[in-house]
């Protein structure tokens, strides 16, 4: 079984990785996993601990739980530590980062 890399909660100023969905300006800032990536992909319910800030929050974080599913379908990634992006995306890029998200989103 493969160690969480991401298992220790960080400070929302220096979350592991950022998304964000324009359509709604939500925001989710990950601040610890409680499974590996390899776990999260065998888990439908796999979740992240976030802090989230939307038009709800009046510019304040709100703290949770959110489903993994939830926040890459509906957010895109804005900002990430390079240990993050070369888990999840295989790059230390934010630019690949997102091209491939685009690519398994709405395909080639």
């Amino acid at each position: 079984m493969a160690k969480n890399k991401f298992g220790k909660t960080v400070k929302v100023d220096k979350p592991y990785a950022t998304f964000h969905d324009p359509r709604t300006d939500w925001t989710w800032a990950i601040l610890k996993t409680y499974q590996s990536k390899e776990g999260e992909n065998k888990n439908q319910y796999s979740r992240w601990y976030t802090a989230c800030s939307s038009p709800f929050t009046y510019g304040s974080w709100e703290y949770g739980d959110t489903y993994v599913k939830d926040i890459v379908s509906n957010g895109q990634i804005v900002s990430a530590t390079d240990e993050w992006l070369e888990e999840y995306y295989d790059t230390t890029s934010i630019e690949k980062a997102r091209e491939k998200f685009y690519m398994r989103r709405y395909g080639s």
